[in-house]
């Protein structure tokens, strides 16, 4: 079924490791906050929202890693704190796109946007996939991790992310070590980060603080992983691709080490390492294991004897070559269906009968409970070009200090689990693919297994035989009924 199986004695070793690593945890101060904004909210209760209201509290400086962004109201928020005086500085992933413009074009692009507001805007050259904010942070004093504010998740800033998906946004206040960490990986890449374009006016005055690990304390029930770490610099501006894969070896270790239960919550699920971990789980009579992943991670039986068959002759073809080996996994090997296959329990929150941005109402969480008491959350898609092209962020906070923090994901999670189980909404939606009219190709969100995806699509089918044509293939946005 795979291309390499998985090391039955790593497993064994990841066990020990991670039963040795269990540590007391001591309670939080009085004077730390720890929250969460679950998506979708209404617009002015959103996490949207939230972060407008703290750029309007900062200070001194703003620090912002991010890929999407379009909420007006942030947007006005940072344009408020630079005329006050707040030095803003945004790694952008919009800006590698955008700085490719030229005129009256480049200038009202968002980036120029922004850097008409006076806001200090760069871009890298592997793919911004952080979202976070260190608001009044440690750029030239240790002692302000103590204050700062962080807020980081799977969120982007945009409507969507507010009040169409499934979303965490972590909003934290006096989490030095993770401040601290934080601020580290945006000076990493700041320093080695491309201008937008290059308006003198906006360089950022250099922070005089230069952060090394051996200045940050490890702090009990917290820590912090990054993509970063499987990069390698060339030259001043140039991250390239090493192989490892920093995250993904720690979220195996972690489900190696899990006694009681594994709660998925991801918008994909394309990472060879963890799929093979869950699936040496899965014969585990004492484990419980769920995975709920969005519904673009559906695949039938057949499309997966595709895929695999293409990662073989991929592979074939890239021989013994590192880097070309690593291009095969990082097309997005689908493994949803396997893992289902192997005994865990899967579903798919389903919206469409194909896919599209446009309407995707989309489960785009990326976060794990085990155990009920350990939370790992963060930017990380669970996939392998999150490890080799793209910057990410996965955040573990586990023990009595943190346990409201994780009870509130493991709710979430029960909740989207079941989205749609309990109103009768798929014998609706049967009802009305089988009574003579209009057959909906898009229709409110379910939480459904494979099986129950495979006759849903049966029934579409069978109502519309149009529904795989060209027209609808490549217009499924044109296409939401079939007459």
């Amino acid at each position: 079924m795979f291309h390499r199986r998985f090391d039955a004695a790593w497993l064994g070793a990841a066990l020990a490791a991670c039963h040795a690593a269990d540590e007391e945890v001591v309670p939080r101060s009085d004077d730390r906050a720890c929250d969460v904004v679950f998506s979708p909210q209404p617009l002015a209760e959103s996490h949207n929202a939230r972060v407008a209201r703290l750029i309007d509290e900062a200070q001194r400086t703003l620090d912002i890693a991010m890929y999407s962004f379009t909420d007006a109201g942030i947007r006005a928020a940072l344009a408020a704190a630079t005329a006050r005086g707040v030095e803003v500085r945004f790694l952008y992933e919009t800006a590698s796109e955008d700085r490719k413009l030229a005129g009256a074009a480049l200038q009202d692009s968002p980036s120029g946007r922004l850097e008409q507001d006076g806001v200090d805007v760069r871009w890298v050259n592997k793919i911004m996939h952080h979202k976070f904010m260190i608001v009044d942070g440690p750029r030239d004093d240790l002692a302000a991790a103590d204050d700062a504010h962080l807020v980081t998740g799977s969120g982007n800033w945009s409507r969507g992310a507010a009040t169409i998906y499934d979303e965490n946004t972590l909003f934290l206040r006096g989490e030095r070590e993770l401040v601290l960490r934080m601020q580290q990986e945006f000076e990493l890449l700041w320093t080695h980060s491309r201008e937008f374009a290059g308006d003198p006016a906006l360089s950022s005055r250099p922070s005089t603080l230069t952060l090394t690990d051996a200045m940050i304390a490890d702090e009990p029930g917290t820590n912090v992983y990054f993509t970063s770490a499987n990069f390698d610099l060339r030259g001043g501006d140039t991250f390239v691709a090493s192989g490892r894969e920093t995250v993904g070896d720690a979220l195996m270790a972690a489900i190696a080490g899990a006694s009681e239960s594994i709660d998925i919550a991801s918008g994909h699920l394309r990472l060879r390492g963890v799929a093979e971990a869950l699936i040496a789980r899965a014969a585990d009579p004492e484990l419980q294991i769920r995975v709920y992943l969005d519904g673009q991670e559906y695949i039938a039986a057949a499309t997966h004897a595709a895929q695999a068959n293409a990662l073989d002759d991929c592979f074939a073809q890239a021989g013994a070559d590192p880097a070309k080996q690593r291009e095969c996994e990082d097309r997005g090997f689908l493994f949803g269906y396997a893992v289902g296959e192997a005994g865990v329990a899967v579903r798919y929150k389903y919206y469409a009968y194909r896919w599209h941005a446009s309407y995707a109402e989309q489960m785009h969480h990326k976060y794990l409970v085990i155990d009920g008491d350990e939370l790992w959350t963060g930017s990380y898609n669970l996939s392998a070009n999150a490890e080799h092209n793209t910057f990410e962020n996965m955040l573990v906070f586990r023990g009595p200090a943190y346990a409201e923090l994780v009870a509130r994901f493991a709710a979430n999670f029960s909740e989207i689990w079941d989205t749609g189980r309990d109103d009768g909404r798929l014998a609706a939606l049967r009802d009305d693919i089988e009574d003579g009219g209009p057959v909906p190709l898009v229709f409110p969100a379910m939480a459904l297994t494979h099986a129950e995806i495979s006759d849903l699509k049966h029934r579409i089918r069978a109502a519309c035989p149009a529904v795989d044509s060209q027209p609808y293939r490549t217009r499924p946005e044109s296409h939401r009924t079939c007459e």
